[in-house]
């Protein structure tokens, strides 16, 4: 007897496999928001609330350009109902997960894409599509709309109203980011709008409100590149040049290149830090994107607004 129930179970079992491939190839099995930087993840959250998992994959302080996933985090990719990412090429380490998640009909929303984007406009990265459109509030207003739609259209169980309600209620909050910021820079004169960065991050700031981008220690959109100390050299005359008397650096990257730059002007050049490529923890100082673009406007103000 015991024989017997043995070959039936063995006889079931790839009845039992086949039922699960159908079941995972059909999505059933697929739930929540799979989110890769932290910065879409607080725009995902404030939109969906908890009325749906979101996993973020990169952590407070992460560099998209340089993230990487773990085994656990790629297959949490395939899982998921919607899948949202930067794209334009910020997550340069997590690409060819996100491109295996696609290709097995995992619904993906890359807001980059969406937000009218423009491209980097000198350096090694002329050319090339500008990821960092989340330095415009505007483009970030228009994203929490592109996202809300998404989430209603692939997310299982959410209430739509809920959706359509929170979306607006938070690009209310980011359209008042954006009148504080144009507030703000409204004190700098057109002869002080001038930006000098690590690397080429706001670009699309510098478009909406109207600053020149003199250059970027870094001459490259992604912080895998180094400049070579010729790169160094040009852009110390550029800053000497237009009497640029601040230089903004991510913070948290090391001011090392920004002081060696600032040596070679011979000129006293105050270091303001600045976040720009991810969200801090909690208190300190770029907990959410609300916060942490607040915080720059704030910087880049009272830097080159005259004193």
């Amino acid at each position: 007897m015991v024989a017997a129930l043995t070959r039936r179970a063995l006889v079931s079992l790839p009845v039992l496999a086949v039922a699960l491939s159908d079941c995972t190839a059909t999505g059933s099995a697929r739930s929540g928001i799979v989110v890769t930087t932290n910065i879409l993840g607080d725009l995902v959250r404030n939109v969906v609330g908890d009325q749906t998992e979101v996993t973020v994959l990169m952590a407070a302080g992460a560099d998209p350009h340089s993230f990487g996933v773990s085994a656990q985090q790629a297959a949490s990719l395939e899982r998921a109902e919607l899948l949202v990412h930067n794209g334009l090429g910020l997550e340069e380490g997590v690409l060819s997960h996100i491109e295996a998640a696609t290709a097995s009909g995992v619904p993906d929303l890359a807001v980059g894409e969406r937000v009218d984007p423009i491209d980097y406009s000198a350096d090694e990265s002329a050319g090339q599509p500008d990821p960092h459109f989340w330095t415009d509030p505007v483009r970030v207003g228009e994203a929490v709309g592109i996202i809300a739609d998404q989430v209603i259209e692939h997310v299982a169980g959410v209430d739509a109203d809920r959706v359509r309600s929170d979306a607006e209620a938070y690009r209310s909050q980011v359209d008042d980011l954006h009148e504080h910021t144009t507030e703000l820079f409204s004190r700098i004169p057109d002869e002080h709008r001038k930006l000098v960065t690590n690397h080429h991050v706001f670009g699309y700031l510098a478009e909406r409100y109207g600053f020149e981008v003199v250059g970027a220690v870094i001459p490259s959109g992604s912080t895998l590149a180094s400049p070579s100390g010729s790169d160094l050299k040009d852009l110390a005359d550029a800053v000497a040049a237009s009497g640029v008397p601040v230089v903004f650096a991510d913070s948290s990257q090391p001011e090392r290149l920004i002081e060696a730059m600032a040596a070679e002007t011979g000129l006293d050049i105050a270091i303001v830090p600045l976040f720009t490529e991810s969200l801090t923890e909690p208190g300190q100082g770029a907990g959410t994107y609300l916060e942490m673009a607040a915080a720059n406007a704030e910087a880049i103000a009272e830097g080159l607004a005259p004193q």
